[in-house]
């Protein structure tokens, strides 16, 4: 199993709602994380809206990115989630991977 860690931000001024949205996520989009090989996924945030994500999976963000992107589910729930982004993108395109340097087992 592959562990990756992510980061992206979204806006200060809409992180208590974007937060709420993470109670009720849709358990058709779970369903879809799940059947693409999302693991362990944990979603931590600062203040500022700086968003660190880790999951486990068998492939690499960008397989497991693409196996969503081809989910119906997911692109309805990008769309529901992008006011919270300052982007051009999906928010699930602004992800930045980060370097795993060290691990304790």
């Amino acid at each position: 199993m592959k562990r990756v860690g992510f980061q992206f931000k979204v806006r200060p001024d809409r992180l208590a709602e974007y937060k709420e949205r993470h109670k009720q996520v849709w358990p058709e989009m779970l369903e879809a994380l799940r059947e693409t090989g999302w693991h362990n996924y944990s979603l931590f945030v600062r203040p500022d809206g700086l968003i660190f994500g880790y999951f486990e999976t068998d492939e690499s963000l960008a397989a497991a990115q693409a196996k969503m992107a081809a989910k119906e589910i997911n692109m309805r729930w990008q769309e529901f989630m992008s006011p919270f982004v300052d982007a051009q993108a999906r928010p699930d395109e602004t992800f930045v991977e980060l370097e795993e340097y060290f691990h304790l087992d």
